[in-house]
């Protein structure tokens, strides 16, 4: 039998896993589909913005480390400390850098600002290296070079956001043709075709041509998959320039480097990863009336009977209502997909939401979740543990808006970790 089966694939789950698996256990990884990596920025956002006090807006945090003894319960951070989050985060950099996909941060140990792909400056603690020189905090002007043609990137809209911000920038056009003969490719289609080093050398070519003394080069995040180092390497020598990436909308090629690398590592430690597999169902016995007890097998949908997954310990890495780890209804009710766990999030529709679409508070449904004691065990109502061999981590936690406050990837790993790391000293 298994020791852990983990149940999600994104940035909590792969913690999670690599984690056990470090540590000698027999772990396998299952998921209904591709994590959250595959549509955000690509980089490990911490924490961005300090929940805002009634009627006021989130205040943008510089030092996010040293803002997490003020976060209050129950957020994740609450549990794991400053020095939790602080040694998780150490571990992911340095993983990274191990597995050739490296993330880097201010030298000060604050948040990066980073250009958004409308231009707005974007708070992120870590940042893919080759997104790391779009730093706003740099004197040199930027060069935002975009290609005609290319889907929901926009560089005369960038650059003119930055100019209003005090931040100088010009935009230009490069052919689409130039990275492929295709009228119509998507961000990953593009960045497979720079791969090639004579599409690199082409288009370095034609940013040394646009470039003008003293500029740096920002472009859409397609500096190739596979040879992404190369890449970016390639064209900082051939054009002399710092070159740096902006996420484009999704499909997210920085998540999909980080993802790829990710799941290369778990299944290295001998990990079986198996994407497509939708939980649906449980079984679970007690010991005695009212003892809900220990799961003994999660199920999961085939095109025949349900496919059981045994093991002794199960991790909940789902996500919560934009992951699908959530679901709901007309009338109100949110419940968790697979075990269905208590919840925090309000069950009248009415409660949802705040009046106003952006209001700065944020909406309750975001904020509601799977509460954990300090072992990361989904919890009752009375406050015991809903069963003996079942751990939560990610955005499926209770506590905060992980989005608005931008701390998805910071609570991932840091609660991924953890979570394992507690499991592993249960009986």
């Amino acid at each position: 039998m298994l020791d852990l089966l983990v149940i999600g694939a994104g940035l909590a789950g792969l913690q999670a896993a690599i984690t056990a698996a470090q540590a000698g256990a027999r772990v396998r990884l299952i998921a209904k589909g591709l994590s959250a990596t595959h549509w955000a920025a690509g980089t490990v956002d911490v924490l961005g913005y300090a929940p805002a006090a009634e009627g006021a807006a989130p205040a943008l945090v510089q030092r996010p480390l040293d803002a997490i003894a003020g976060v209050p319960a129950p957020h994740p951070y609450s549990l794991l400390g400053r020095e939790g989050v602080a040694s998780a985060l150490d571990s992911f950099v340095a993983l990274t850098h191990e597995l050739g996909v490296p993330y880097e941060g201010s030298a000060n140990g604050g948040n990066l600002l980073l250009p958004s792909p409308v231009g707005a400056p974007r708070p992120a603690f870590l940042a893919p290296r080759a997104q790391r020189g779009g730093d706003l905090s740099r004197p040199e002007p930027m060069l935002i070079v975009g290609f005609q043609g290319m889907r929901d990137f926009y560089p005369e809209l960038i650059a003119a956001n930055l100019n209003k911000q005090g931040f100088a920038a010009r935009a230009a056009f490069l052919p689409l043709s130039l990275l492929n003969s295709q009228h119509d490719r998507n961000s990953v289609q593009l960045a497979h075709g720079l791969d090639n080093p004579r599409v690199t050398a082409k288009l370095a070519a034609e940013l040394k041509r646009l470039l003008k003394p003293g500029e740096r080069i920002g472009l859409p995040a397609i500096l190739g998959l596979a040879n992404h180092l190369g890449v970016l390497d390639d064209l900082r020598t051939q054009t002399g320039a710092v070159i740096f990436e902006i996420p484009t909308l999704p499909p997210s090629v920085p998540g999909i480097r980080l993802h790829a690398a990710l799941r290369k590592h778990v299944e290295a430690l001998g990990v079986r990863v198996e994407i497509g597999m939708e939980g649906i169902g449980f079984h679970a016995e007690g010991d005695a009336e009212g003892d809900a007890g220990n799961i003994q097998w999660v199920e999961t949908s085939t095109s025949a009977r349900p496919l059981k997954h045994r093991a002794a310990k199960y991790l909940l890495a789902t996500g919560g209502i934009l992951g699908g780890g959530f679901n709901s209804n007309h009338l109100g009710r949110v419940w968790e997909v697979i075990f269905d766990l208590p919840l925090t999030v309000p069950q009248q529709r009415h409660q949802w939401f705040q009046s106003q679409f952006l209001d700065p508070q944020g909406h309750p449904v975001f904020r509601g979740g799977v509460a954990v004691n300090g072992d990361w065990q989904p919890l009752k109502g009375d406050g015991t543990p809903v069963y003996r061999n079942l751990w939560a981590a990610g955005g499926l936690l209770a506590g905060g808006d992980y989005i608005q406050e931008r701390s998805l990837e910071g609570v991932a790993i840091a609660s991924g970790r953890a979570a394992a790391t507690r499991l592993l000293q249960a009986a």
